[in-house]
């Protein structure tokens, strides 16, 4: 698909979406006057990540005193059938992540409310729902549909059916999604962020997760290294974060 005709499908599904006008609007303002945005201050940031980076095991210990090394033998049958899911579905979006840093930190706080931005396949949201299915938690997701492929009915995929009675999934940009979350549930245990990569976009959504997380909580961002929005709120906030390098990006991660 042309990037032209990719554009073109995109704008025409959001004009069938009156719901998703607000985020038209948006996206419209960040690829024109703040396309300089997505990218701000990522020099430095990239440099800041690559002096504290340390491995996915070594932050799981240093903060949850945790061996990640069960996860993979204790629920070996489900990642083979989510792998086999993911490769059988037409449609192509992200792959799995630090898997073990989302469920370790949803054990370590014990969490029965979580909430994370940015879906695709759902492999973040598998790694949730296997801890939370445990205490009968509940995870809220945040995730815009995809408008230029037919991917909407694929969003969460990888996800077992019997997993899906803990999950409660918001089909809007984070902007419209999240206050509905909150109107939901007020307090989380953990939030993972992992949509608008935008600078703006980042700093807006991490207020808002922050605020909402509890004290003792664990507040995990992916791709910290696209723009210096992570870096700057963690400053802002005196926050003395952990930094995961994982396959050649890095991740923020720390308990409130």
């Amino acid at each position: 698909m042309s990037e032209i005709v990719r554009v073109l499908k995109t704008f025409v599904a959001y004009l069938k979406r009156p719901d998703l006008y607000p985020e038209l609007g948006r996206k419209i303002i960040k690829n024109t006057v703040n396309r300089g945005n997505a990218f701000k201050g990522k020099e430095k940031t990239n440099s800041w990540a690559a002096s504290k980076a340390i491995s996915q095991q070594e932050a799981v210990t240093k903060l949850f005193g945790a061996d990640i090394s069960p996860f993979r033998t204790q629920f070996l049958e489900i990642l083979k059938q989510s792998e086999q899911k993911e490769k059988d579905c037409p449609i192509k979006m992200g792959g799995p992540g630090a898997l073990e840093l989302i469920y370790y930190s949803c054990e370590f706080a014990n969490a029965k409310n979580v909430v994370e931005t940015g879906v695709a396949y759902g492999w973040s949201s598998l790694a949730a729902l296997l801890s939370l299915q445990k205490r009968e938690g509940k995870l809220y997701s945040s995730d815009m549909p995809y408008l230029a492929q037919d991917g909407d009915q694929y969003v969460g995929y990888v996800v077992p059916e019997n997993l899906k009675q803990y999950w409660k999934l918001f089909r809007f940009a984070d902007k419209e999604s999240l206050p509905k979350i909150f109107g939901d549930s007020e307090t989380f245990d953990v939030v993972h962020y992992d949509s608008d990569k935008s600078y703006n976009g980042r700093v807006w959504a991490y207020n808002e997760l922050y605020r909402h997380l509890r004290k003792g909580g664990v507040f995990i961002s992916d791709d910290i290294g696209d723009n210096s929005a992570y870096q700057d709120f963690c400053e802002a906030n005196s926050i003395d974060t952990v930094v995961v390098e994982y396959e050649g990006k890095y991740i923020g991660v720390f308990v409130k």
